[in-house]
Formats: structure tokens, C-alpha cells, sequence
């Protein structure tokens, strides 16, 4: 069955996120040889953002461009979960979730990531 692409609508992209996140048991992002991509923050100047997705497919549209360099790994849920949302709170950088093609969708305070992720597990 073809999965049903990221659409226009943020609400709903960030919405597939736990699900399918706590599905496959990790979420994906785009590591290049300086770490992993990061862009500004569309709402607060001088914040960065770090861009996930639930599905492979959905984070690999955007290895090009600027981009191109970079690769889709995985990363475990129970270790986004536990280092990656608190240290990215403490670091001051912001959670994209599911962003479409267009690299658009809700930036979120990592440890409300948090918060949501737990209470989707349980």
C-alpha cells in the first residue's frame, strides 16, 4: 500500500508523526560530514531547527540541494526520546516535524516532543 505523502496541511503532518514514529520504533533525519541538517527557525530569529520525519521516504525528498551531501539515517525512538529532545532543549534548538517538500510544517520546543511521544507509548 503507497504511503500517503506529507500534504500543506502542518497539523496534519506533525499529527502522523507519533503514530507512525511509534510504529516503526524510530524517527529519520539528514546527517552530512558537519553533523545533521539544521535550518532558521521560521517563527524565532536566530533559533535553529532541526527537521524530522516519521517515515524514510518523507526525510530522503530532502537529500539534495543544499542538502545533497547529506544521508537519511535512522535514529532509535527510546534514544531521541531520552538524549536527543533534551539535549536539543538544552542546546536551544527547535524539533521540525514532518515538514513537506516544501520544507514547511510546526517547529516544536523538543521537550513538548517529549511530552507527546510519552504519551503516545503508553
Amino acid at each position: 500500500m503507497p504511503i500517503e505523502p506529507l500534504s500543506d496541511d502542518f497539523e496534519d503532518n506533525c499529527a502522523r508523526f507519533l503514530p507512525e514514529s511509534a510504529e516503526l520504533g524510530c524517527v529519520w533525519a539528514l546527517e552530512g560530514e558537519e553533523g545533521f541538517a539544521l535550518c532558521e527557525s521560521e517563527k524565532y530569529p536566530q533559533t535553529e531547527v532541526m527537521p524530522f520525519w516519521s517515515r524514510r521516504e518523507f526525510a530522503e525528498i530532502h537529500a539534495d540541494g543544499e542538502w545533497a551531501d547529506y544521508g537519511v539515517v535512522a535514529v532509535d525512538l527510546e534514544e531521541f526520546m531520552d538524549d536527543w529532545l533534551t539535549g536539543m532543549h538544552e542546546d536551544v534548538i527547535l524539533v521540525g516535524i514532518n515538514w513537506n517538500s516544501e520544507l514547511e510544517g510546526v517547529e516544536l520546543e523538543p521537550l513538548d516532543l517529549l511530552e507527546q511521544l510519552e504519551q503516545e507509548l503508553q
